[in-house]
């Protein structure tokens, strides 16, 4: 019975205990296959969050999420895990980023739902759909022939686990965040030996970077970013931790010290079609310099941790060109066209 976890996760702050990995799977699976009723469901996951998860706890549901999911090793290159609410005030830096890595030659993988709780912001999903992409109804065959064209994989989470989709309405009611929220973006859809991970606050370093070394990625790394996302400031320096054979380091990114640190636009209001318009712009070599410079940053970095360059200061080298002489532009050119289902011939060039 599902009750017995309930009581020892529910016990109050003192008299809650740490599921064990098997217990965890097990609630898990109760959870995903809706064997749980929904009061039942809504009860653990506050009582998780009160508590806080455990590494061993989050290491199942991940699991249990990625064994009702459809993964494939559809292309060896970077997970960009960003937080599936969205944003509210900044810009979506990694989505424009996602192209300039594509167009340097490493592959990318991007997920994520319309938005969910606590924030409700702007989401991968909604830009896409302003753009006209419809991506309720893309078929996992197009959306992996298309990554295998361009290097750009874009998955709709709640599309390829379809539990997600079941326990939506349940996280929409509770509106605030849960184990879900951490655990949605470790699925992994294509198998990335690389990842770039967001979160809020930097007390939970330690513990992510103990998740990701079970989760087996080759290098990570977690980034204390804007609004809790994957993306480095651009205005100020961003505390990170670089995970690699199951050790982690703390690396502070400065942008100051590569020439690129710069005041962000005021009175931006970030919808989906702002993020869109400032985007395009961006990857047609245009765009304010500091948002230019975020996505830069961005891709530098990541180019950087892949091992696709020496260093960031290499990988800013590497990516500048490609923004001025439009290959970044051309690239999500082809893709756009093809998430749009254009008739459409193209080939791609992938170049260092």
């Amino acid at each position: 019975m599902f009750t017995k976890f309930l009581k020892e996760v529910g016990r109050g702050k003192r008299g809650a205990r740490d599921l064990s990995y098997e217990e965890s799977l097990e609630a898990a699976n109760w959870i995903l296959a809706q064997k749980a009723t929904s009061a039942q469901t809504g009860a653990f996951l506050v009582a998780e969050r009160i508590k806080m998860e455990s590494v061993a706890e989050l290491e199942a549901f991940v699991v249990a999420c990625r064994n009702l999911a459809f993964r494939s090793p559809i292309q060896k290159g970077i997970d960009c895990t960003g937080p599936y609410d969205g944003r509210t005030k900044s810009f979506f830096a990694s989505f424009a980023t996602a192209f300039l890595l594509a167009a340097a030659g490493l592959p990318v993988t991007l997920h994520g739902s319309a938005t969910l709780p606590p924030k409700r912001g702007v989401t991968i999903h909604d830009i896409l759909t302003t753009s006209g992409i419809d991506i309720e109804h893309m078929t996992k065959e197009r959306s992996i022939n298309i990554a295998k064209q361009t290097g750009i994989l874009y998955v709709p989470s709640e599309q390829w686990c379809p539990p997600l989709a079941a326990i939506r309405s349940i996280r929409e009611e509770l509106d605030m965040r849960t184990i879900f929220n951490t655990v949605e973006k470790l699925i992994d859809y294509s198998h990335s030996p690389y990842l770039v991970f967001g979160v809020f606050h930097n007390t939970v370093f330690n513990r992510m970077s103990e998740l990701l070394h079970h989760l087996g990625y080759s290098k990570s790394l977690i980034v204390q970013g804007v609004e809790g996302s994957e993306d480095l400031f651009i205005d100020r320096p961003t505390r990170t931790y670089l995970v690699e054979n199951g050790e982690a380091q703390l690396k502070v990114i400065d942008p100051d010290l590569y020439g690129l640190e710069t005041s962000l636009p005021d009175n931006i209001t970030w919808t989906a079609e702002a993020q869109l318009r400032t985007t395009e712009e961006i990857l047609q070599g245009g765009g304010h310099i500091a948002l230019a410079n975020q996505v830069l940053l961005n891709a530098a970095t990541r180019l950087s941790l892949t091992g696709h360059v020496n260093s960031i200061e290499q990988g800013i080298y590497t990516c500048k060109p490609l923004l001025e002489n439009g290959a970044a532009w051309e690239l999500y050119s082809h893709w756009k066209n093809a998430m749009l289902d254009k008739k459409y011939e193209f080939e791609i060039t992938k170049t260092l």
